[in-house]
C-alpha cells in the first residue's frame, strides 16, 4: 500500500525555527487507500509505537517537548483493512531560539544625527566581519543556521550572497508585543575562516508610512537589526558593537512611497549605536513566510512621448519591478506603478489618494520609484524595500525605448498552497473567478489587507466575510493564525477590538489618548471577527486550538459589544422614546458601526450623514451572531456556563432585532436587500415569516433592474440566501448581470482584480477608489458550494463528511470545482446535455460524501471516483 503524503506539522511543511514544542501532525492517505485504523510516527528513527485512530488531521504530538535549536526527523505509516502501508517521505521540524535566554546578540542601531523626514528615510547598511575556526569544507562538517529580526525590515547577505528568499522579513505584526523571528539554514553561504555578514535595514511597517492615514513612527523612532549566527548550534557572530553602519545605494525606502536608489553614492562606515530594546516579543510565525511567487511579462511597453513610457502588465499586481537596463552613468529613471490609465494613455493616481479624517488634507499616494545609474552593464534594479499594487508602470527618463524583455513584473505575497480551483462554461465567470483569486493574492502580504496600494491594512471586517472563500482557495490555516494573534495583542483591554489588525496606530493612540481614535473602534461586523474567523478555520481545517487560543478574546469582545448595547443608545432611538424598552438593552445601536459600507449608490465621503445614521439593525444582528458561535464553541471547550450565558444573550439579542426591525406587518426595515440577506441568512425571521420575507428581497431585487443592492457584509450571503429559499433562477440573473453595479461588470471594463466600489471604473472609464479589493469576490464561494455543490457541514469539520449538491442554473452547461482538503482532493464536475444530467464526484480517502443530484436522489459515497446521472430539470 501506497505511503501517507503531504506531511505537515502544525500547518507547515518542514518548518524551521518554528517555536512550538509539541507541534501537531497531520499526513494525507494515498488515493484508495482504505480508512485508516492506526498509525505509527517514527522520530528521528525511533517508532513509538502504534495509535489505533482513524485521525490523520493535527494528531497531537507523540514524543516529549522539543528544545530550542532541536531538529527532528518524522514519518508516518498507518494500517488499514489491507495491513501497514510503506513509510512516507520523511519531513522534518527545527525550532529556533524559543527563550530570551538563547540569544546572545544584542539590538543594535545606524546612529542617526537627525531622523530624514518620513518616506525619505534611506535603507542603512549594517556589517561586520568574523572568522570560523574550521577545517575543512562548511557544508559537510557542520550546519549554520542565522536567526534574525528587525525594529524595520531587513535583508541580510552573506559573504556576498543574499540569505534566503524571504521578502519584507520580519513582517507586519503588532511589534510592541509580537516581533517575529526567522530562522535560516546558511550552510552553504558560509566557509572556513574569514566571512562577511551585512545587513540593509529599512523602515518597513515599523517606522514608514502606514495606513490610509499614512501615520509613520507608530512602532518607534528608530529603526535597529537583532540577529545571530550559529555554527553546530554555537554562535560564531551577533549583533553587538563590533557592527559598523553606513548609508548606501538605498536613499530613501518606504512601503508606501516607493524606493530611491543611486547605484553610484558612495558609503562612509561608522560604529553602530547599542539598544536596549525588549526581547520579550520574540516568536515565530505560523503563516507561510511572503516571497517573490511569480514573474510576469509584459503585455506591452509603448512610447507616450519622449520622456515617458507605460509598461502594461495586464494584470493587477502586488509586487514590484525588475528593470533590466539602466542606462548610461547619471541617468536618473523614475518609475510611477498604478492601477488605471486616464484618457490620455498615461497611469493615473488619482483615484487613489486619501485625506486625512480630521484636516481633510490630501495624502500623497506614493508608490513611486527611482534609480541613477551606474553605467554598469547588465545592472539591474528591484527593489526589495517596497511594494506596490499597480498592473501599469509609467517608466520616466529611460534614454531608449523598452521592450517587454527589459521589464519584468514581480509577484510578491505570502506562498500559500492553492487549494482550489474552478471551471465552468460562461468564460466572463471564470475570468471573474480567477480575479477573485488575484486579489486575493495581492492581498495577502504576511496579513490580510483590503488594498496593496492606498492602505494596505488588514480591516477585519474583510477577511472575515472572505474567509470560507479564502479557505477553499488556498490553506490559509496558519496565515489565520497569525492575523488573529496580532488581532489579540491589539484588543483594548475593555474587549474592544480594533478596526484593522496589526493596527500600528494603537500604540501612538493609546499613548497620547486619541479620542477620534478610540470612538471609531469596536465596529459591529468588523470586531466579530474574532469569532467568525476562528469558527470558520475550525470548519475548514479541523483546528480545535485556535478555538481555544481565540476564547478569551472572544468572551471580552461579545461581553464588549453587549455592554455597549445595554449602556449607549442612538440619538434618533432616543429622541423617539427617551425611556428605552425593556428590550433595548439588547439593541446595539451605540458606539461606531461602519454599517453595509459601500452599498451601490451610497459612497459616505459624500454623504456626511451616513456615518451619523442609527445602524442598529447590523449591530444587533452581528451580536446575535456572535453570542451564538462564542456558545456553541464554549460548549465545544468545556466552558458550559459561559455557553449558557451566551445562548441565553443570543436569544435576547434575537427578540430585541424582531422587535426594533420586524414592522406590525411583518416587513422588515430598514427595507433593505442587505438588512433582508442578513436576517435570512443569521435566521432572525421568524418561521412564519420567512417566505414574505424571501418575496421582499426579490422584490428589492427586481425593483433595482434585477441589480444587487448589497455592499460589504451581506454580498458573501446574497445568492446563497436566495438560492436556498427557491429563488437560484434570481440568484443566477444576479451572478450573470452584466449592467452596473455586478460583478460581470468588473470583467466587461477590464478588471483582472475585484474592486472596491461597484463603479470602480465607471462607463467613462474614470476610475474610482482601489481596484483591488477581494471582498465582493466572496461571492464566487457561491460557484463552490453551490454550481459545483462542494459543502461543508458542521458536525464534520476539515470536510471528513461533506455534501456534494450541485445547483445547476443560468444557462450553465457545465461546471467543475476541486479542493484540496485537509484529507485530499475532493472533486464535482457535471455537465449537461439535453435532457440528462451528469455528476462525477471524487472523495479523499477517510472521508464520506453525501451525493444530492438536482432531483433530489441521494447517495453515500467512500473514498474513490463515482459517476451519478438524472434527467436534466
Amino acid at each position: 500500500m501506497t505511503a501517507p503524503t503531504l506531511l505537515r506539522a502544525e500547518h507547515l511543511i518542514d518548518p524551521l525555527g518554528t517555536h512550538c514544542r509539541r507541534p501537531r501532525l497531520s499526513w494525507q492517505l494515498s488515493p484508495g487507500s482504505g480508512p485508516q485504523l492506526a498509525y505509527e510516527v517514527e522520530l528521528d528513527g525511533e517508532p513509538l509505537g502504534p495509535v489505533n485512530s482513524d485521525l490523520c488531521v493535527l494528531t497531537q504530538w507523540p514524543g516529549p517537548d522539543l528544545a530550542s535549536r532541536q531538529r527532528v526527523e518524522w514519518r508516518v505509516r498507518v494500517r488499514t483493512d489491507a495491513g501497514w502501508s510503506d513509510w512516507s517521505a520523511p519531513a522534518t521540524i527545527e525550532l529556533g531560539l524559543c527563550d530570551p535566554d538563547d540569544w546572545s546578540a544584542g539590538w543594535i542601531e545606524p546612529r542617526e544625527a537627525e531622523r530624514p523626514p518620513v518616506g525619505e528615510r534611506p535603507g542603512y547598511r549594517l556589517r561586520r566581519a568574523f572568522d570560523i575556526a574550521t577545517s575543512g569544507d562548511i557544508a559537510t562538517s557542520g550546519c549554520a543556521r542565522l536567526y534574525a529580526t528587525a525594529r524595520g525590515v531587513y535583508e541580510c547577505h552573506l559573504n556576498g550572497h543574499r540569505v534566503g528568499d524571504l521578502e519584507l522579513t520580519p513582517g507586519f505584526t503588532a511589534y510592541d508585543k509580537v516581533l517575529q523571528v526567522q530562522t535560516y539554514d546558511v550552510t552553504d553561504l558560509l566557509r572556513a575562516g574569514e566571512n562577511a555578514w551585512e545587513v540593509i535595514l529599512s523602515d518597513g511597517w515599523f517606522r514608514g508610512r502606514n495606513g490610509f492615514n499614512q501615520v509613520p513612527d507608530c512602532y518607534g523612532r528608530t529603526v535597529a537589526f537583532l540577529g545571530q549566527l550559529e555554527f553546530d548550534g554555537t554562535p560564531v557572530a551577533v549583533s553587538d558593537g563590533e557592527w559598523e553602519w553606513s548609508l548606501g545605494p538605498i536613499t530613501a525606502a518606504d512601503l508606501m512611497a516607493g524606493q530611491t536608489e543611486d547605484r553610484g553614492a558612495p558609503s562612509s562606515w561608522a560604529p553602530v549605536a547599542a539598544a536596549d530594546h525588549p526581547m520579550d516579543a520574540l516568536t515565530d510565525s505560523p503563516a507561510p513566510p511572503v516571497r517573490a511567487v511569480e514573474e510576469i511579462t509584459p503585455l506591452t511597453v509603448r512610447r507616450l512621448d519622449a520622456h515617458r513610457q507605460i509598461v502594461d502588465l495586464a494584470q493587477n499586481i502586488n509586487g514590484r519591478v525588475r528593470l533590466h537596463d539602466l542606462g548610461p552613468a547619471d541617468t536618473v529613471i523614475s518609475l510611477v506603478h498604478g492601477e488605471a490609465l486616464d484618457a490620455e494613455g498615461d497611469v493615473t493616481q488619482s483615484h487613489l489618494h486619501a485625506h486625512d479624517f480630521v484636516d481633510q488634507s490630501v495624502r500623497p499616494v506614493g508608490m513611486t520609484d527611482r534609480v541613477t545609474s551606474a553605467g554598469i552593464p547588465g545592472d539591474v534594479f528591484e527593489p526589495r524595500h517596497t511594494v506596490h499594487g499597480f498592473q501599469f508602470v509609467r517608466i520616466e527618463g529611460h534614454p531608449r525605448n523598452l521592450t517587454p524583455d527589459d521589464v519584468t513584473g514581480v509577484v510578491v505575497h505570502t506562498d500559500l498552497r492553492r487549494t482550489g480551483w474552478f471551471r465552468c462554461s460562461d468564460e466572463r465567470v471564470d475570468k471573474f473567478h480567477e480575479a477573485t483569486v488575484w486579489s486575493f493574492r495581492d492581498n495577502a502580504c504576511d496579513i490580510p489587507t483590503d488594498c496593496p496600494q492606498r492602505e494596505r491594512a488588514g480591516w477585519t471586517g474583510d477577511y472575515q466575510l472572505f474567509l470560507p472563500t479564502a479557505a477553499f482557495l488556498f490553506d490559509v490555516a496558519g496565515f489565520s493564525e497569525k492575523w488573529l494573534r496580532d488581532l489579540r495583542a491589539d484588543a483594548r483591554p475593555d474587549g474592544c477590538l480594533c478596526n484593522f489588525a496589526p493596527d500600528p496606530v494603537r500604540p501612538l493612540a493609546t499613548k497620547y489618548a486619541n479620542e477620534i481614535w478610540q470612538f471609531i473602534q469596536g465596529s459591529s461586523g468588523w470586531g466579530d471577527a474574532i469569532t467568525i474567523v476562528p469558527w470558520e478555520l475550525h470548519r475548514a481545517y479541523g483546528d480545535e486550538q485556535i478555538l481555544a487560543d481565540c476564547w478569551p478574546a472572544m468572551v471580552a469582545w461579545v461581553d464588549y459589544a453587549a455592554g455597549v448595547a445595554a449602556e449607549q443608545r442612538h440619538p434618533d432611538r432616543q429622541r423617539r422614546s427617551p425611556e428605552p424598552a425593556p428590550h433595548e438593552r439588547f439593541v446595539w445601536d451605540g458606539g461606531w458601526h461602519w454599517g453595509e459600507w459601500l452599498e451601490p449608490g451610497l459612497h459616505p465621503d459624500e454623504n456626511g450623514a451616513y456615518f451619523e445614521k442609527d445602524k442598529g439593525d447590523v449591530g444587533t444582528a452581528f451580536l446575535h451572531r456572535s453570542a451564538s458561535l462564542a456558545s456553541r464553541i464554549g460548549s465545544m471547550l468545556g466552558h458550559g456556563g459561559e455557553a449558557d450565558r451566551f445562548a441565553e444573550l443570543a436569544a435576547q439579542a434575537k427578540e430585541a432585532w424582531r422587535r426594533e426591525f420586524i414592522d406590525d406587518e411583518g416587513r422588515l426595515a430598514p427595507d433593505t436587500q442587505a438588512n433582508h440577506v442578513r436576517a435570512l441568512a443569521f435566521g432572525l425571521v421568524p418561521d412564519d415569516l420567512t417566505a414574505g420575507a424571501v418575496d421582499r428581497l426579490v422584490e428589492l431585487i427586481r425593483a433595482a433592474g434585477t441589480h444587487l443592492g448589497t455592499g460589504f457584509l451581506a454580498t458573501p450571503d446574497l445568492l446563497p440566501v436566495l438560492a436556498d429559499h427557491g429563488h437560484l433562477d434570481v440568484a443566477y440573473e444576479l451572478l450573470l448581470q452584466d449592467t452596473e453595479p455586478s460583478w460581470l461588470t468588473m470583467i466587461d471594463r477590464g478588471a483582472t482584480t475585484v474592486w472596491e466600489a461597484w463603479n470602480g471604473i465607471d462607463a467613462d472609464g474614470v476610475p474610482h477608489e482601489s481596484l483591488n479589493h477581494y471582498s465582493k469576490g466572496a461571492v464566487v464561494h457561491f460557484l463552490h458550494t453551490h454550481t459545483a455543490g462542494i459543502r461543508l457541514l458542521d458536525d464534520e469539520p476539515a470536510y471528513r463528511r461533506f455534501r456534494i449538491e450541485p445547483r445547476p442554473g443560468g444557462g450553465l452547461t457545465h461546471a467543475e470545482a476541486e479542493h484540496e482538503s485537509p484529507y485530499g482532493r475532493i472533486r464535482s464536475a457535471w455537465t449537461t446535455d439535453g435532457d440528462e444530467f451528469s455528476l462525477s464526484v471524487t472523495v479523499p480517502p477517510g472521508t464520506t460524501a453525501e451525493v444530492v443530484l438536482p432531483d433530489g436522489t441521494t447517495t453515500f459515497e467512500g473514498p474513490g471516483d463515482s459517476h451519478h446521472s438524472c434527467r436534466a430539470l
